[in-house]
């Protein structure tokens, strides 16, 4: 399953909201040398309730905008 993912680094506190289709995650972690990219998958596996290995970027690794897909 393929996500469509908003990023919002720098955030207060980290934490994912839905909003569509389409998911808003705020990150507590700057966007430097892939920190909020991990802590993104963090967040996610956190909210999904899978382990972080499922998960990966697909597109969008340095955008605000990314696919992420769940897999089996």
């Amino acid at each position: 399953m393929k996500i469509s993912v908003k990023v919002k680094p720098n955030a207060k506190k980290s934490g994912v909201e839905k909003i569509g289709e389409e998911f808003l995650v705020s990150l507590k972690a700057p966007p430097v040398d892939g920190r909020a990219n991990a802590e993104l998958i963090e967040v996610l596996a956190d909210y999904f309730g899978v382990p972080k290995s499922r998960l990966r970027i697909v597109s969008g690794g340095k955008s605000r905008k990314k696919i992420v897909e769940l897999r089996d």
